[in-house]
């Protein structure tokens, strides 16, 4: 989804102005390149997937000190090398005790399968279909849409629930959305 220089600057220049539309074609546009990058250099998924997330909440944040003498998927990838070897560094720095308490939390987290009250809602209003193709998604994916269209949860109350940034809870928001209708469009 390769784009016009012109078209591109338009984008940027929405962007700019708060154009969620152009957030989610930025978003669409670049996601692979810079997923792709962090892929090859962390070769880790959730790792990649994690750092692609953070690298376009903070360039949506400063889209302001965009740079248009540089090309766009240049700046963008710069940010994520720069998240990646801060996360590097703050994880050879907190080693040991990332050991002790990381798994602590990891035990806790564990969705849990069983059908509640909601999903036998769900499922009498025809809806099974589509918490079977939630399900497909990776687990963060699957807890953020669950905060946000069935708990009801605001971006704000969903970023301090989950200790992220609004701007990460709102791009993986996007990203969860775009998979999902994915999942629904490959059954269609």
């Amino acid at each position: 989804m390769e784009a016009s220089k012109s078209e591109l600057t338009r984008y940027i220049d929405q962007a700019k102005e708060g154009s969620q539309k152009a957030f989610n074609y930025l978003l669409d546009t670049f996601w692979n390149d810079v997923y792709g990058f962090q892929l090859k250099r962390t070769q880790n998924e959730n790792d990649a997937e994690d750092i692609t997330i953070q690298a376009f909440a903070k360039a949506f944040d400063k889209i302001d000190t965009y740079d248009p003498r540089y090309t766009f998927k240049t700046w963008l990838t710069t940010i994520s090398k720069n998240i990646h070897i801060d996360l590097v560094r703050k994880r050879k720095t907190s080693l040991e005790s990332e050991a002790t308490s990381g798994d602590e939390e990891r035990y806790h987290d564990i969705p849990d399968d069983a059908p509640s009250p909601e999903d036998k809602l769900i499922t009498e209003q025809n809806l099974a279909k589509l918490l079977r193709d939630i399900k497909k998604l990776k687990p963060h994916y699957q807890e953020v849409i669950n905060l946000r269209y069935f708990q009801e949860l605001s971006y704000n109350e969903i970023a301090e629930q989950l200790d992220e940034p609004m701007n990460n809870v709102k791009v993986k928001l996007l990203r969860a959305k775009k998979l999902l209708a994915e999942i629904i469009q490959k059954k269609a």
